[in-house]
């Protein structure tokens, strides 16, 4: 194993038992918080910084972090400024809570020196999402887990979250035997450098111009990939997986079977996804709707007559997920079909964090 590898897989174990070691009643203070952004000129963390003013959330004192080369920017947050500070050498003393939105790596290296001097960490990667002793939360469907996880919580993937967002109403309501999903992901869930791609290849495809991909192994403009993150040996994407398994943890139902095919789009913003799934008990369409209109952070969207249904150019910039296309799934008993989209870098990443901030300085 590299050292770099023993590393992260110390800093990992690290986190772990920082977490472990933790009063198990996490809070925030009341007051005014010292709030830490890292990863904050990403695409995730500039919406961070935006979040946090949007809502209002009380800050003494902003940092903000990121890699060397961006060391010296002005970031701002409502009224407050910072420049940025470099990750790797920055001192966290002092620091409420940090979010952090740096990817695994940084969060295995870098999330158990931030725990470890008192400060909350909010991760946003894949790196802890699965480790048991974390919590891995949204606040609307399991916010009770946030305060019983230690210092440094989970903020599940993009898709999960609107996922479980949705199917926590019909789980308590009904029951939940089995749940099939296709996304359909935009190309910011990758980064500004895959939404810079697309961008360039539309008038390129447009003009019958040769694309050259370098972000994606093929040509996203006009095109769909079923390929989101790396395959495993068994045919299945991380990204798949990530789904399935952060599901189960979240409802808190380990056995649920669960299948996923993550799909990369030509979109700029918004994930949708495809839902069909069979409730343990019966379910009618209405019923349904009505569970769905009455959970929190929920949005119907359902009058396809209209021309009324979830799509991801509604869904940008608002923190709501979307919900529509209720119907029975006459292939299945008990079997019902929904579409579901939401701003991936508001309600999938920024704002969940942001949430879990809020409920951790509720009383």
């Amino acid at each position: 194993m590299s050292d770099a590898a023993v590393a992260n897989a110390n800093a990992s174990a690290d986190a772990s038992a920082s977490a472990s070691a933790s009063a198990r009643r996490v809070s925030l203070p009341a007051r005014p918080l010292h709030v830490g952004v890292v990863g904050a000129t990403g695409n995730v963390g500039s919406v961070m910084l935006e979040v946090l003013a949007e809502r209002g959330v009380a800050i003494e004192q902003l940092r903000v972090f990121a890699s060397a080369r961006s060391v010296g920017r002005e970031l701002c947050c409502g009224t407050h400024a910072a420049v940025v500070e470099d990750l790797a050498t920055a001192d966290p003393a002092g620091l409420d809570v940090a979010l952090f939105s740096a990817g695994a790596d940084r969060a295995r290296e870098h999330a158990a020196r931030f725990a470890a001097v008192g400060c909350v960490v909010i991760d946003n990667s894949s790196a802890f999402r699965m480790d048991p002793d974390i919590a891995l939360v949204v606040p609307e469907v399991n916010g009770h887990a946030a305060r019983t996880g230690g210092r440094v919580i989970a903020n599940p993937n993009c898709s999960t979250i609107q996922l479980v967002v949705a199917l926590k109403p019909l789980l308590e309501a009904a029951g939940l035997e089995q749940v099939q999903v296709t996304t359909f992901q935009s190309v910011s869930g990758t980064g500004k450098e895959a939404m810079e791609e697309l961008r360039s290849q539309t008038p390129a495809a447009l003009a019958g111009e040769p694309v050259e991909p370098s972000v994606y192994p093929h040509q996203i403009a006009f095109n769909v990939l079923p390929h989101c993150d790396s395959f495993d040996e068994n045919g299945h994407t991380k990204e798949e997986l990530k789904l399935v398994n952060e599901s189960r943890k979240i409802l808190e139902q380990p056995a649920l079977r669960i299948a996923a095919t993550c799909v990369r789009v030509p979109v700029f913003v918004s994930h949708s996804e495809a839902v069909h799934l069979r409730t343990r008990e019966p379910l009618s369409p209405d019923e349904a709707r009505a569970l769905l209109a009455a959970a929190p952070g929920v949005r119907i969207v359902d009058d396809p007559a209209a021309g009324q249904y979830p799509m991801p150019v509604s869904a940008a910039g608002q923190d709501d997920v979307l919900v529509g296309r209720i119907r029975r799934d006459e292939s299945a008993e008990n079997g019902l079909a929904l579409f579901v989209v939401a701003d991936n870098l508001r309600k999938g990443a920024a704002t969940n964090a942001v949430q879990i901030l809020e409920l951790l300085q509720q009383p």
